[in-house]
């Protein structure tokens, strides 16, 4: 019953991962836009050359990720944009010549160093702002398509996931089970991890096209688009995978009928006899059945480390650890990191099926050692990886990616005391075995013996004589005998084990372990889906730098006020957002956003979002980058190309999970 709520619990618990991960927003990737020439929402007086944008890393660019639109809707760009001076942080585009004064639209999109696409737009205005006929339709590539998007996102969560599984179980059974080889539950553990694996990976990278072009998903099987995303470091990656799990497919094949068999003979070796000198030739024979399976697991091992530490290269080459500082050292504690949570998260689920299979404390002291082990690599690599990531300890609170860490961080300590609970219950269950196990079932066992005891003797009677001397005679029947009370002395300490509070008790608390690292993998997913706080802090810097002057004294003001609701239940969950819109005419315009909860008392939310469509002339959404200025404030400044009535929309995000969207008329004068 327990185990049958566990499988249902970790399906259910697997299904919100992908759902979540999966519908996650692409919006928070890492390339983030520090500057742009001419700068954004700006007027300037000539016509400039090019349009030049900065990031905060190293982007790659295709033919249309820089395009300028004139406001007649018409593109003006020259095309084919490279890097400015060469430098790989850089996008740039030249423009036609002969430019008139108004209103202009660049929409780019670029995939940044660590392969995450990146996307925007925004406006300058030559001489003077002026009415645009821009539409959404014509800048919607610099947005993923949604259904392409949440399909990438899923495919990204399940390879994830079925690394630890594959990776986790086979650690497990080399390790610590080596039996489980040969049972059916781990046999389809690590062929669902493979397929799970290889599935995902083949589908991340025919989506990588559309996702990165902002198309449809019928293009997924665009082979332009498939040969295009080969060429990029991801697609090296994807491809690498796939060898590697070719690899992998003949691992386990050995792994499961090398280990497997060699394991049975070596234990049919080991039973007892009865006879003296029988029994020292089985002990022999026990030696040499040891010794190929000692080898079998060696290389085995050796094996399965190469191919585990090559997929984990997979993921570490093409995410966060191959850009940034010191990539020298980032690179390989990053893959240590995926290997040693492969190895604690995915030998939970090995665990909890082993436990069902009759596995005892032998085996629940060899993973409590690996885990150790795991732990304590996932310790060492996660500090680096968090001060590499965050940079400062004011970020681990004003940035996503800090709050994210330190969420992880709890759930980890979540996952530790657990671990404490069951290294405590496998004591108990060791100490019942041996001692208090064999006291509580002496009697029931003397009574299975002495049964077994009268079948066997009047089996022997039947052949012949009185059926206690032709035992005593025939060192066959001995033999038989002695055997058939190890078996069922056997039967009986598995069955004490199996049914005691020990054992209960240790699965209760792998299973509290393995349904915490469900939550783990769903904040290293959101995290690896997070600007770092270094980028973070380059943004707001960025950000503050190109502030918008005060407006002048008597200008006019139209103030929002949008209640909203995300459904949650933190800090910020409902409240009203008050946006403050001067001076309310074509031109620029200083924004300042206030949210406030229910008590009208300032609130820090982890995200606010705001753009402006003016649903008459089929323009918009214009998207306003805000900088945060203070608890519950955010300032920025936005074009206004033309007067009218707009709508302004307010998206106000208390959790990962619970946003809301606010809209309200304003009227932006001439």
């Amino acid at each position: 019953m327990l185990l049958r709520k566990a499988r249902t619990w970790l399906a259910t618990a697997g299904a919100l991962l992908i759902l979540l991960i999966g519908t996650a927003s692409p919006a928070a990737a890492h390339a983030a836009l520090l500057q742009t020439d001419p700068a954004q929402n700006s007027v300037v007086a000539t016509e400039p050359a090019a349009v030049t944008l900065t990031f905060s890393e190293g982007v790659s660019l295709f033919g249309d990720s820089v395009r300028v639109l004139d406001p007649a809707g018409k593109p003006v760009d020259l095309g084919n944009p490279g890097h400015a001076d060469g430098k790989g942080d850089t996008a740039t585009v030249a423009l036609r010549p002969g430019l008139g004064n108004g209103t202009y639209t660049v929409a780019w999109r670029a995939v940044s160093a660590d392969t995450h696409v990146v996307g925007g737009a925004f406006t300058f205005s030559i001489g003077a702002a002026s009415d645009t006929s821009v539409s959404a339709s014509q800048i919607q590539g610099a947005q993923a398509n949604g259904t392409v998007s949440a399909l990438y996102g899923t495919g990204r969560a399940v390879a994830y996931g079925a690394f630890a599984l594959l990776v986790g179980v086979a650690a497990f059974v080399l390790l610590c089970w080596p039996r489980g080889a040969r049972t059916r539950a781990v046999q389809r553990l690590l062929m669902g991890g493979w397929v799970a694996l290889l599935a995902s990976t083949v589908a991340v990278l025919l989506l990588r096209g559309p996702y990165e072009q902002g198309s449809g998903l019928g293009q997924a099987f665009n082979l332009s688009l498939v040969r295009g995303s080969l060429d990029e470091r991801l697609g090296t990656a994807l491809a690498a995978r796939l060898l590697l799990l070719a690899a992998a497919g003949v691992f386990l094949s050995l792994l499961v009928g090398q280990l497997g068999q060699q394991d049975t003979a070596a234990e049919q070796a080991q039973a007892p006899t009865g006879d003296p000198e029988e029994d020292e030739l089985r002990r022999l024979e026990r030696r040499a059945a040891d010794r190929p399976l000692r080898e079998a697991r060696l290389a085995l091992g050796v094996g399965g480390a190469l191919l585990a530490l090559g997929l984990a290269a997979t993921w570490a080459a093409a995410d966060h650890a191959a850009v940034g500082i010191q990539v020298w050292v980032a690179l390989p504690f990053d893959m240590l990191h995926l290997i040693a949570m492969a190895c604690w998260l995915g030998g939970l689920v090995a665990l909890l099926f082993a436990l069902r299979d009759g596995a005892g404390a032998v085996v629940a002291e060899r993973f409590s050692k690996v885990a150790l082990v795991s732990v304590a690599a996932l310790v060492a690599t996660g500090v680096y990886q968090a001060w590499r990531g965050v940079g400062s300890w004011g970020a681990l609170v004003d940035t996503e990616y800090g709050r994210l860490l330190l969420i992880k961080v709890g759930l980890v300590l979540l996952m530790l005391a657990a671990a404490w609970f069951s290294r405590r219950w496998t004591a108990r269950l060791r100490a019942g075995a041996v001692g208090a196990v064999a006291v509580d079932l002496a009697e029931g066992l003397a009574q299975e013996v002495e049964q077994v005891d009268v079948r066997v003797a009047a089996t022997v009677g039947e052949a012949g004589g009185p059926a206690e001397e032709a035992a005593a005679d025939d060192p066959k029947r001995q033999a038989q005998l002695a055997r058939q009370r190890a078996a069922v002395a056997t039967a009986g300490v598995r069955r004490a084990q199996d049914g005691s509070p020990a054992q209960a008790g240790l699965r209760r608390s792998v299973l509290i372990e393995a349904m915490v690292a469900i939550g783990v993998l769903v904040v290293t997913t959101l995290l690896t889906n997070s600007p770092p706080g270094r980028v973070a802090a380059q943004v707001a810097a960025a950000g503050a730098s190109t502030a918008a002057p005060a407006p002048s004294a008597g200008a006019r003001t139209v103030e929002l006020k949008l209640p909203y609701n995300t459904g949650g239940t933190e800090q910020g969950a409902k409240g009203t957002a008050t946006l403050t819109v001067t001076p309310a005419t074509t031109g620029a315009d200083q924004l300042t956003l206030l949210v406030a909860d229910t008590a009208g008392k300032p609130v820090d939310v982890p995200e606010t979002q705001l753009s402006f469509t003016l649903p008459d002339r089929d323009l918009g959404p214009l998207p306003v980058t805000l900088t945060k200025a203070g608890t519950g404030r955010w300032t920025g400044t936005a074009q206004i190309p033309l007067a009218g009535e707009w709508v302004a929309a307010v998206v106000v995000r208390s959790s990962d999970i619970d946003q809301d969207t606010e809209t309200k008329q304003l009227t932006i004068g001439g």
